[in-house]
Formats: structure tokens, C-alpha cells, sequence
């Protein structure tokens, strides 16, 4: 009787202790699920936002551009934009204008996938080329392209890009060419015979030059308006520098607007001065007791570095044989020559003499008697 008395105790001390804790555990959980709520946190983008793209037709190219936005992962992170993809979508010109976002992603096609590095972010902007290949139907082309990261997760479409091509723009001008002068250097180039896609009278309005400098990234424009012949004068270069330049057709677009050809091949061109200067003229001369003085006129060339003062007091001995009277070049339009004895008939020529060390013919030679 007292074995079965122990047993009851036993149970029921295991069960008093069973249900302390189990009203403990009641009251932590019910402390921690009436504590403070905080707001929730909103989700952690995974891929930059949308970016927007512009483009225009340049021959057969459709050139597309867009910026990068900052980089602020580094290339191992999952969220770093790892590529940018390219869509478009072909449409006849009689499908209507206005088209949903949702619409294109169900018909466009992924035409190509770039991928995208450090340096990219560093560049600003991104250029795609999209090569077309006409027929004979015109067609309506829209572009948009969206960020991927590294997990494959990808943003919103950009805005979408219309454009509509023309097949009947000049092609590029062949066979460009230099010839330098003491002015210019010279472009001379062949126009195209046929426009891109083939067709013929070529569509030409006119051509537009470019220029880059061996340090510049963008080759500039040097005409203000299409240039109507076959070559172009650039007066606006330096000696010594390299530079390389293109020419591009301009042709009338589908909406009136001038569209330019893809580039001529690119010709590389450093122009040296080997231009000798025209020699002075319009020498005067006047002597006093104690010196002789010259006074001419500057030289037309722009480069002029300075002049040399050459004297004889023979007019017939070769010139290579007379005294030089400048120590170094004489940087003014005057000069006097005070080593003279009286009585004495002395003869100066003068030689102009450009920054890249070309020297002119002598001048006209003139004497005078000093008093």
C-alpha cells in the first residue's frame, strides 16, 4: 500500500513540474509576441531600375545608346549587373503605333546579350550597332534593352525605341585621301555608287568630314553643312600633330531628316612641315655716322620663328660666304648694325627662318654707304 502511495506522489510531482514549465514557456511566448512591432522592411532591390535608350540610323546600322548606372557592387556580388540584353521587334508599317510594354515582351526577340565589365561603368554610356539587312517592305523597328545580374534576375524593360529605317541612304565614300599645303591639308575622296541596300540613283545631299587628334576619344565634325563635292580643305591643323580622318554621306531619311552613312575607312595623317617661307621683302635702308639700320616687312606666314641679318662688303661674293650678324633669330622687323667705319659701302640680305627650322631664299640684296 505505501509502494502504490510513493508511485501517486512520484507522478504527481512529475506532473505539477511538467505544467510550471509548460506556463512559463506560455508566458515567454505570449511576452515576446505582444512586445513592439517594428515596421516591415522593404524588399532589397535585386537589379538596378530601368535605364533609357536613345538611338538613330547611321547607313545600315541602328546605333543604340544607354547609360550605365553607378557601380556599387563589386563584380562578385550577386546583384551586379552582369550583362545588358538587346531586344527588338520587327513590324510592318501598317501595325499600329501605339504598343504595351507587355506586348513587346511576348513579340520582341533577344538579338543580343552584352556583357558588361568594370570599365563599362566608368564609360558613362553604352553603344550597341544593330546591322539591318532591308527588303522590300519598309518595316518599323523597336529597341529596348534591360540590366541581368549575376543571379539571372533582370530589370524592367528600358523605354521603347522607335525607329523607321530607310533602305535608300548612300553608302560610305571610298578611297579617302591627303595632300598637305603651307595652309591645309587636303581630303579628296570617291562618292559612293549605290545607296545601302543596293538601289541606285545613290541619295546624296551631301558629305560630312570628322577629325580626332591622337588624344581625343570622338572625332569631331569640321563642316557646319554638308559639303557638296569631293574634297575639303582643313585650314584649322598644327604641324607635327596626328591626327585621323573620316567622311560620312548624308542622304535625305524616310521623315526628311538627314541621315549620314557609316564612316569612310579611317586614314591616319600627321602633317610635316617642310614648307620653306616666302623670303622678306619691302627692305629699307638708312644710315647715320655710327650705325645702319634696315627695316622690313613681316613675312605672311604665320609659323615665322624669327630672321638672320647677313653682311658683305662685296655684293659679288656668294652669299653662303657673308657675315652673320644675328646672334641667335632676330625677333623684330629691325635691325642695326653699328660695326660700321665710315666711308665704307656695306650689303645685307636677310632669310626668314619658320618654327620647324625651314629657311627661306635670301632676300633682295641692298648696300649703303655709311656717312
Amino acid at each position: 500500500m505505501l509502494n502504490i502511495m510513493l508511485n501517486k506522489n512520484a507522478l504527481l510531482n512529475k506532473y505539477k513540474i511538467k505544467t510550471s514549465l509548460a506556463f512559463i514557456a506560455f508566458v515567454l511566448l505570449t511576452t515576446l509576441c505582444c512586445g513592439k512591432r517594428t515596421p516591415p522592411l522593404p524588399p532589397t532591390e535585386k537589379v538596378s531600375q530601368r535605364t533609357t535608350i536613345s538611338g538613330f540610323q547611321q547607313g545600315d546600322q541602328i546605333i543604340l545608346n544607354w547609360k550605365m548606372p553607378p557601380r556599387n557592387t563589386s563584380p562578385n556580388d550577386t546583384v551586379f549587373i552582369e550583362r545588358v540584353d538587346v531586344y527588338r521587334l520587327t513590324e510592318p508599317l501598317s501595325s499600329t503605333q501605339e504598343i504595351t510594354e507587355e506586348e513587346f515582351s511576348n513579340k520582341s526577340t533577344l538579338i543580343e546579350t552584352i556583357p558588361v565589365n568594370e570599365t563599362d561603368f566608368s564609360l558613362n554610356t553604352l553603344t550597341f550597332r544593330d546591322e539591318l539587312k532591308f527588303s522590300d517592305q519598309n518595316a518599323r523597328l523597336r529597341y529596348a534593352v534591360r540590366f541581368v545580374n549575376k543571379s539571372g534576375q533582370k530589370a524592367a524593360f528600358s523605354n521603347l525605341l522607335t525607329i523607321e529605317p530607310s533602305a535608300k541612304i548612300a553608302g560610305r565614300p571610298e578611297k579617302l585621301e591627303t595632300e598637305l599645303s603651307q595652309e591645309a591639308v587636303l581630303l579628296k575622296w570617291l562618292k559612293p555608287e549605290t545607296n545601302v541596300d543596293g538601289s541606285t540613283p545613290v541619295n546624296i545631299l551631301g558629305f560630312n568630314i570628322y577629325r580626332k587628334a591622337e588624344k581625343e576619344s570622338e572625332a569631331k565634325k569640321l563642316n557646319s553643312s554638308p559639303v557638296s563635292g569631293t574634297s575639303f580643305a582643313d585650314n584649322f591643323f598644327e604641324f607635327d600633330k596626328k591626327y585621323f580622318y573620316s567622311v560620312r554621306s548624308v542622304s535625305i531619311g524616310t521623315s526628311g531628316q538627314p541621315v549620314e552613312s557609316v564612316s569612310s575607312a579611317e586614314i591616319e595623317f600627321q602633317p610635316k612641315d617642310t614648307f620653306s617661307p616666302s623670303a622678306p621683302d619691302g627692305i629699307t635702308i638708312a644710315a647715320s655716322p655710327t650705325s645702319i639700320s634696315l627695316f622690313f616687312a613681316a613675312n605672311p606666314e604665320k609659323d615665322i620663328a624669327g630672321y638672320k641679318v647677313y653682311r658683305s662688303t662685296s655684293e659679288d661674293l656668294p652669299t653662303s660666304e657673308w657675315e652673320l650678324l644675328t646672334d641667335g633669330l632676330l625677333k623684330t622687323n629691325t635691325f642695326q648694325d653699328q660695326k660700321i667705319s665710315s666711308g665704307k659701302k656695306y650689303f645685307y640680305y636677310i632669310v626668314a627662318v619658320d618654327n620647324f627650322g625651314n629657311s627661306s631664299e635670301p632676300s633682295k640684296i641692298t648696300g649703303e654707304t655709311a656717312p
